[in-house]
């Protein structure tokens, strides 16, 4: 399970904040964020079993995060997510990247997905589970789990129990994560982190052999200037670092 919580258009110092947590199999490997792409500066974390990304951001302040979709619908993919993240990054902004991936969809198979793409100027998300669904979201909180966006959830028939849970989560993410009267990007950035570290609100999740392996913090200010803490590893229990990411040039 992966949980998306933007504040898209709330704070005039900062149009765009996202946070994140990444579920994913123990053994899947991958890199902390680094520049993945010189030509439109994308900073990124690395899976490093189809080299493609889950999170991340480029120097035009355009910010793109996935959870894969839930669904009952056999969908096979032709090419890993992944990789349309990467690509959706290499574009200038969330209007130019939503066309993109459209584009993209007419042409290649993906496994289910909602993706979510945010700039100073617009936020998008786009959910494909056999039918595509492009929303362009209001200024506003908005949340994204694996059944759904802003809870509206479709739950899954062969897995009643953990799609449940993941709708719930959804909801009290996006209850808790409401803007508090005089608040700033900064007090509601690390809200979110409290929040996503939280177990009693359950998107931090351990198991056997699947669990929270990360969890990302981005803030874009109105010049889209960026700032990208990241928590390799659980964030009930590993600290979010600052990502220093340089060009090679």
């Amino acid at each position: 399970m992966c949980t998306l919580a933007l504040a898209w258009g709330v704070f005039a110092d900062a149009p765009v904040l996202l946070a994140a947590t990444r579920d994913e199999a123990f053994s899947r490997p991958s890199r902390p964020p680094d520049v993945l792409d010189e030509a439109s500066l994308v900073v990124a974390p690395r899976d490093e079993e189809a080299g493609g990304t889950w999170i991340g951001h480029n120097e035009f302040g355009l910010v793109v995060a996935i959870a894969n979709r839930w669904t009952d619908a056999e969908i096979d993919g032709e090419r890993s997510r992944g990789l349309l993240v990467r690509d959706a990054l290499g574009q200038s902004s969330a209007e130019e990247a939503a066309r993109f991936v459209e584009r993209e969809l007419d042409r290649t198979a993906y496994e289910p997905y909602t993706l979510l793409l945010a700039d100073p100027t617009a936020a998008v998300t786009i959910e494909w589970d056999g039918s595509r669904r492009i929303e362009t979201l209001e200024p506003g909180v908005h949340v994204v789990t694996n059944v759904g966006v802003d809870g509206v959830a479709s739950i899954p028939r062969d897995r009643p129990g953990a799609g449940e849970h993941a709708a719930a989560v959804g909801r009290r993410v996006l209850e808790r994560l409401q803007p508090e009267p005089g608040e700033w990007s900064g007090a509601w950035l690390d809200r979110a982190a409290e929040t996503l570290s939280d177990h009693e609100v359950g998107a931090c999740v351990h198991r056997d052999r699947f669990g929270t392996r990360s969890a990302s913090l981005l803030w874009v200010g109105t010049d889209r200037e960026t700032d990208f803490r990241f928590a390799d590893g659980p964030p009930c229990t590993v600290e979010f670092e600052p990502v220093n990411a340089e060009s090679q040039d």
